[in-house]
């Protein structure tokens, strides 16, 4: 009998078919191990790759992994090598990886306008781009971006101080499609920043203007106005011209909002707060209003009692919160789902109302109490506290925060 071998019997496309079938990055690495055949095809089939490498290693990444869809050149802001990423390694990203949809240069500090404008030129399909921290970028590169990148779906510059207005009319004009666009600490964007932006950027779906302090009440009108059925998530931390009228247009025109921060946005008040719980009762998951020292019980009462859906909550330094807050949770029947809970700072709050809490959520696996002088790890046990078994609680600043709510 004939023995056959497999690489004169299997056609390219058919080896093709049968790596798309391997389902771990495992997998897929054995199969190019086979022979220097199969390696060219897993090599021409990939489609994500983090690496660092100067322009003579991209070109020969370029020219291997032909059809890459995802690269991730992002350095580390505590382990950085110099000089890193440069405008000439920008260039052979631009001209050889003509496939690229995702590209990532988080702390890439060497690159200037130069560098991103090639690629705003040479990468049209470009559809996520994050260039947090990359802090000599300006208007001038970023606008390239967006009239060179015109299906741009997500675009992510925090820590880019030079960013002003003018990037986001660029991307109005020219981005339609941007869901995604996140410009903490972005200090000079103002109002009539996001104004104009939501003219042509109409299916937001994330905005982070965190530490934002130009913005105010009438950028964050219009973004509710304009984008009415697409924001889930929307960050506003320290922006402190942030006040009711904000809230009151998010709880108006917003009702699929999922992700709500404004912590440090100290004009927020309970009338605001409690039109939001009854607006967002059924979306609302995550709330971060720290700080927000006008918040009291009746707005957290109304947040806790009609919020259903909600998992996470911080209400950090809110100094007028006491167990009042937790009161008549129950009279319903129906249990919290919350997992998370941060009540540091809040001086008002006792082992009593813990209790309360812990009748109504058999789910919480994060409690900080942190700086609470009326809650402490005795107090709990001779109260007898039983914490669901996976619940950690923070009382002393020991244990690591949850992701759920930077």
């Amino acid at each position: 009998m004939t023995s056959i071998c497999i690489n004169e019997a299997l056609r390219d496309d058919e080896l093709r078919a049968i790596l798309a079938r391997l389902e771990s990055d495992k997998d897929k690495e054995v199969f190019g191990l086979v022979c220097k055949r199969w390696l060219h095809l897993q090599s021409t089939e990939r489609r994500k790759l983090a690496a660092r490498a100067g322009p003579l290693m991209l070109r020969k990444m370029a020219a291997r992994f032909t059809r890459l869809h995802e690269l991730d050149l992002s350095q580390s802001i505590s382990r950085s090598f110099y000089p890193g990423v440069t405008d000439s390694d920008l260039s052979v990203i631009a001209n050889s990886f003509t496939c690229l949809r995702v590209l990532s240069l988080q702390n890439c500090k060497s690159i200037s306008d130069n560098g991103i404008s090639a690629i705003g030129c040479g990468l049209s399909s470009l559809q996520d781009l994050d260039v947090s921290y990359c802090r000599k970028l300006t208007d001038k590169g970023l606008s390239a971006v967006a009239e060179g990148c015109r299906d741009l779906r997500s675009l992510h510059l925090t820590g880019c101080r030079f960013v002003t207005d003018a990037v986001l009319q660029a991307l109005s004009k020219n981005c339609h499609n941007l869901e995604e666009l996140c410009l903490q600490g972005c200090t000079n964007v103002t109002d009539s920043g996001l104004t104009v932006l939501v003219d042509g950027c109409q299916n937001m779906k994330l905005l982070d203007i965190n530490k934002c302090s130009n913005v105010g009440d009438v950028g964050i009108s219009s973004v509710s106005k304009a984008c009415s059925f697409s924001l889930k998530t929307l960050k506003l931390l320290d922006c402190y011209k942030i006040g009711d009228e904000s809230i009151l247009s998010l709880a108006k025109f917003c009702k699929n909002l999922e992700t709500l921060i404004i912590g440090g946005c100290r004009d927020v008040s309970d009338e605001s707060i409690k039109s939001l719980a009854s607006a967002c009762s059924q979306s609302l998951k995550n709330l971060r209003m720290d700080w927000c020292l006008n918040v009291s019980d009746s707005s957290l009462n109304c947040i806790l009692s009609q919020c259903r859906n909600l998992e996470a909550l911080d209400v950090g330094c809110c100094e007028e919160v006491t167990d009042s807050a937790f009161q008549g949770l129950g009279n319903d029947g129906l249990k919290l789902v919350l997992k998370v809970l941060k009540v540091s700072n809040c001086p008002k709050i006792t082992v009593a109302g813990v209790g309360m809490l812990l009748e109504l959520c058999n789910s919480l696996e994060y409690l900080d109490v942190r700086s609470c002088p009326h809650v402490t790890k005795a107090g709990c046990d001779e109260a007898g506290l039983q914490f669901p078994k996976c619940c950690k609680v923070n009382f002393t600043g020991s244990l690591g925060e949850p992701d759920v709510l930077l």
